[in-house]
């Protein structure tokens, strides 16, 4: 990377510094070059109101990096927690469950051996109220139809695991075809319905096209069923079997080591017996004044003055965090302005009902630098930066995948300024895993030497960027 790349890369870093933390202007004295910042008592902070609303299955947090805002235009962090219900002493649901697996040439060995073990370790955990479906792909497909997991029927799909064999391509869609084609039979009688998706390759036959198979993935969705997506070794698409996840309000996982595999069947079935909310949406709407910059990490979709943003399915006590940046207008000092009003829909597999509340933010206008710093939320910045961080490692990422690996290191120095910087306002010790995240991730960039240790360094940052824009429960 050229000097004047680097400048503009770290002058791009430093810009962002102030912008999560709001640095302020500093005046200086009439009579000379000595700076002069008044502080006074700060007000007490804005509220966050929380509107007329049903409670549910899903608790929601927000908050404002910059509860205080100068006038003028300026940017502030919105961050949005929603926590699913704990449910003690609660029997798990009954599940309707295809397990699809790629079992494709490249499989071959090891991997599948260890994939067939997962799975038989996934059928020993299931009840007899419980329903599978057992397919695999390569070029073609052969399935194993949904069935209740009674002990005769057990021991029929441990024999069918044992009988898979590798041979031909990549068929992703038709092996999720097969899957959703299982599922249908008996979806009307069970709350969850879920497909567990797994690959080591890219999609070779059948359809191709990213955007193809993410619309299959959208209709499988639409239709009912939550779909999981699993990678396993280097050569898998990481991208798009993220988007698999997204887009089936299911959950990612990324293994190096197929002999995890089980670890991971068994977390994914764990997570969907355990629902307790569907059909997750959060929505934005922005007042008079106020305008979106970016909703951090999520597919969004903007109408007008709403932005909706879709999640996943939500297990018990399950976390995920939403970041958005704002540009929000101050226009009359001590006056309060609306930043936001939240509202959250959802179906509640608890109680069998659609839900919807929600909140709204608010900010103080003030003409004081030094007020936006006193009262700026310290846990929003933190998460604000990280969401940030996030957009850093999937730049790196990209950068060390085209094999410019100083510039994907220069992007993780520039989180570590980032993070330096969150902790003047949060503490040091508020981002000490952070930075030591960041700098094992340089650490890794610098030692991977053979073209498989690079895609692995490429992959585990893209899983730390979905961790670090809250995509915290969803990811494995």
């Amino acid at each position: 990377m050229n000097r004047t790349v680097l400048f503009l890369s770290l002058a791009g870093g430093l810009a962002l510094v102030a912008l999560v933390l709001g640095l302020p202007q500093v005046t200086r004295s009439r009579g000379g070059d000595t700076p002069v910042v008044v502080v006074e008592p700060p007000r007490p902070p804005a509220p966050v109101i929380p509107l007329q609303g049903t409670p549910g299955s899903l608790t929601m947090t927000s908050r404002l990096s910059h509860p205080y805002v100068p006038l003028g235009a300026s940017e502030v962090f919105a961050t949005v927690d929603l926590t699913g219900a704990e449910v003690p002493g609660a029997k798990r649901s009954p599940v309707n469950l295809a397990l699809v697996i790629d079992r494709s040439g490249s499989m071959s060995g090891y991997k599948l051996a260890q994939a067939k073990q997962a799975a038989r370790h996934l059928v020993g955990l299931l009840r007899e109220e419980d329903r599978l479906a057992i397919v695999h792909y390569g070029s073609d497909v052969q399935s194993l139809p949904a069935m209740a997991v009674t002990p005769g029927n057990r021991e029929r799909m441990f024999q069918y695991v044992d009988s898979i064999w590798d041979d031909g391509g990549t068929n992703i869609g038709a092996g999720l075809s097969a899957g959703r084609f299982q599922l249908a039979s008996a979806q009307g009688q069970f709350r969850i319905n879920r497909l567990i998706l797994m690959s080591d390759g890219q999609p070779t036959e059948g359809i191709t096209d990213d955007q193809g198979l993410k619309d299959q993935v959208r209709e499988i969705r639409a239709s009912g069923v939550s779909v999981s997506a699993i990678g396993v070794g280097t050569d898998f698409n990481e991208d798009l079997m993220q988007a698999f996840a997204e887009y089936g309000a299911g959950a990612y996982g990324f293994l190096e080591d197929a002999g995890q595999l089980a670890t991971l069947f068994q977390k994914d079935l764990q997570q969907a017996t355990t629902t307790v909310a569907r059909d997750v949406t959060l929505t934005f709407t922005l007042p008079t004044g106020v305008s979106l910059g970016e909703v951090l990490g999520y597919n969004a979709r903007q109408s007008g003055n709403q932005v909706h943003v879709s999640l996943p399915d939500f297990s018990a006590g399950q976390l995920e965090r939403v970041v958005v940046r704002l540009v929000v207008n101050g226009d009359a000092v001590g006056r309060s302005v609306r930043v936001s009003d939240l509202r959250l829909g959802y179906t509640d597999l608890i109680r069998n009902v659609g839900v919807e509340n929600g909140a709204a933010l608010s900010a103080v206008v003030t003409d004081r630098n030094e007020e936006v710093l006193a009262r700026q939320d310290k846990d929003a910045t933190v998460y604000a930066v990280r969401a940030r961080s996030a957009v850093n490692l999937q730049k790196a990422a990209a950068a060390l995948r085209e094999g410019r690996r100083e510039e994907a290191k220069d992007y993780i120095r520039q989180n570590q300024t980032l993070f330096e910087a969150a902790g003047a306002v949060a503490s040091p010790a508020a981002v000490a895993a952070d930075q030591a995240e960041q700098q094992a991730t340089l650490d890794e960039y610098e030692r991977a030497a053979s073209d498989e240790e690079l895609r692995s360094a490429v992959k585990k940052s893209k899983v730390k960027a979905m961790k670090s824009f809250g995509k915290l429960g969803s990811t494995y």
